[in-house]
């Protein structure tokens, strides 16, 4: 019986030292893509600005796209927000996707920062953002003209996430498309 005593902490030890050990190297930032060069999930929501217009998958096929979620209660969302509004002011296309947020003051906020979205489906229950494998806001997905998931970004879309990601992923799937 003593000699459990000191072997059993000792084996919790070594698992945990094997836990941390697998983890060393691995980019924290980078999640799984659940939807990774698969379809759009089917999907039928509203609109954030005209609720009386309902969007689908097949709303984003057509063009190379972004697909950006957000939210209000997002802190990083309204550091990535004047970002997104100088990539639409340079006609880059941007869909958003308002995720379990409240229409009210999601439509006040575009009201006071800017609306950089050719469309916002407006997905309060988080249906579409759970379909999609979204951890939580922002995250932004290439979507090619098929409408097939090519790259998700999780974190904020800045000079250098733009640069160094998205336009090359940008220009290598308009020269396939």
């Amino acid at each position: 019986m003593q000699r459990w005593v000191y072997i059993t902490p000792l084996l919790i030890a070594i698992g945990l030292g094997a836990v941390l050990f697998t983890a060393l190297g691995k980019d924290p930032t980078k999640l799984e893509t659940a939807r990774l060069h698969d379809p759009l999930p089917a999907f039928s929501l509203p609109a954030l600005l005209d609720k009386s217009h309902t969007l689908t998958e097949q709303d984003l096929k057509g063009e190379l796209a972004l697909l950006n979620v957000w939210a209000t209660w997002c802190p990083s969302c309204q550091v990535e927000h004047e970002y997104l509004n100088e990539l639409s002011s340079r006609g880059v296309n941007i869909i958003g996707l308002n995720y379990k947020d409240e229409r009210v003051a999601a439509t006040r906020w575009l009201t006071k920062l800017g609306n950089p979205y050719k469309f916002i489906i407006y997905d309060e229950q988080g249906r579409l953002g759970f379909d999609l494998g979204v951890y939580g806001a922002p995250e932004t997905y290439l979507i090619d003209k098929q409408g097939t998931v090519r790259y998700r970004h999780v974190g904020v879309v800045n000079h250098q996430v733009w640069q160094g990601i998205f336009m090359p992923l940008i220009e290598k799937y308009q020269l396939n498309n």
